[in-house]
């Protein structure tokens, strides 16, 4: 069923953009799509051809997805919602060499589209008393275990390690992660999964070999267990405190162990 349907690539050198305005049912919509794509594409030339649609607009995204369309990002509050405000606009594009058919296709259209978490992997270090080794990062007021954020493709253990050989200097051998914690949104931050490893004992002069990298470590750091909740953020003081008495391990969220009943069903 259509209502005044109409479909348009409007191209400008090798790249088109794609419009529709009416009314169509979803079947309609989706082949209509996928057709103005090919024929873009393959009939006439182009490289590249992108819409940009409203975030809430489910039934274009379905169509877009259908037809092979990756997205590529979300402009802000720009398009009119009809009530005086504004909703973002979805930002997709379909290349002349992207793979539209096949299990390959698919799991690259929902990649563009589904959740991506932040994965951090951190190393706990203690020296012969039971101190906790720190980082002073230039960036920050708090203090950090040392480690990062993982890279695309890379496991959180070797995210870990490359972290502490960027920031230490040194090799340092890890255990098995002591905590997986779920870190909630946090500074305009998206949540994410950290990881925290057991990197054994050092001597706590093992930190006059080490060697910061001067843009992003200020100094090293031995803390004694009480002194850790005035120095790095309060989750991060949660998760510490909970391997330290072993009341924290296995998985949490936000530092804090998670009630083992079952929820609501």
């Amino acid at each position: 069923m259509t209502d005044g349907f109409q479909v348009r690539v409007v191209a400008e050198g090798d790249v088109g953009v794609l419009h529709w305005s009416g009314y169509a049912d979803q079947p309609t919509l989706d082949e209509a799509v996928s057709l103005a794509a090919d024929d873009s594409l393959i009939g006439r030339g182009l490289r590249r051809v992108e819409a940009s649609i409203p975030a809430t607009d489910r039934a274009a995204q379905r169509a877009l997805h259908k037809a092979g369309f990756r997205r590529e990002g979300r402009r802000r509050r720009v398009v009119p919602d009809g009530s005086g405000g504004y909703t973002d606009a979805l930002l997709y594009a379909r290349l002349i060499e992207d793979q539209v058919y096949g299990m390959g296709a698919m799991t690259a259209i929902m990649d563009s589209v589904m959740p991506t978490h932040r994965v951090i992997g951190h190393v706990l270090v203690r020296d012969e008393t039971g101190r906790v080794l720190f980082v002073e990062p230039t960036y920050k007021d708090h203090w950090e275990l040392p480690g990062g954020v993982v890279e695309a493709n890379e496991s959180p253990r070797a995210g870990a390690l490359r972290e502490v050989r960027e920031e230490l200097g040194v090799e340092i051998a890890l255990g098995a992660p002591l905590v997986a914690d779920w870190m909630p949104p946090y500074l305009g931050w998206h949540d994410a999964l950290e990881f925290i490893f057991d990197g054994g004992r050092l001597a706590a002069g093992a930190v006059e070999d080490f060697v910061p990298p001067p843009e992003e470590i200020r100094g090293y750091h031995w803390a004694e267990p009480d002194e850790i909740p005035s120095r790095v953020e309060d989750f991060s003081a949660r998760r510490i405190a909970g391997i330290l008495d072993g009341t924290g391990l296995g998985y949490t969220e936000a530092g804090s162990p998670v009630d083992p009943r079952p929820g609501p069903r």
